[in-house]
């Protein structure tokens, strides 16, 4: 008779997700997630073929969850703040979906794309439909850099950083809405 299986794949990817935020992805090991879920490594191979496979399914499970937080937003501040809020919450993570280092493994694009859905919807209203995919990538590449730079310390100036992102979050909004009337160029 076969041994019971003694852990799940979302058990498996909890534990990774939490160890990922505890000791950040370097301590993220197939050894350490298998103490964690209370089982030999090697019992984790009928789940996760490998440290990159869980990675990915980290970063799935990461985009996921921001996923079902940015779908609830009611206005343009607070999907911005919910982004934040999650950067903030679960840094490792934020870190692994927005800036991950070269060769490491990343979501497959429908988990992306998934995630970006709110933003493009909100996006679209802003902008316009012809210009949502530019207004979308536009607000999530300042939103990201400015959560980024919190999370590694880099403003250092003094001054209230959440007066801050309040203020740049309401000028990037107001310049994607001008940008539904002007016509835009670079010279």
């Amino acid at each position: 008779m076969p041994t019971p299986d003694r852990t799940s794949l979302d058990a498996i990817v909890d534990a990774a997700r939490e160890l990922l935020e505890l000791d950040g992805l370097a301590a993220l090991t197939m050894q350490a997630v298998a103490l964690r879920v209370g089982v030999r490594a090697p019992s984790l191979y009928k789940r996760v073929q490998s440290r990159d496979d869980l990675i990915q399914l980290v970063a799935e499970a990461s985009l996921t969850e921001l996923a079902e937080r940015l779908k609830s937003a009611q206005t343009p501040a607070d999907l911005a703040n919910r982004f934040r809020a999650f950067g903030h919450e679960r840094p490792a993570a934020f870190q692994l979906i927005m800036t991950p280092a070269a060769g490491i493994p990343v979501a497959r694009p429908e988990f992306g794309a998934a995630a970006s859905e709110p933003v493009l919807e909100l996006a679209a209203e802003l902008a316009g439909p012809d210009r949502a995919l530019e207004a979308a990538r536009t607000l999530t590449a300042w939103a990201a850099g400015f959560v980024s730079m919190e999370l590694n310390g880099s403003f250092r100036l003094g001054g209230d950083v959440d007066r801050a992102w309040e203020f740049g979050a309401a000028a990037i909004v107001e310049a994607i809405r001008a940008t539904r009337s002007d016509s835009l160029s670079i010279a």
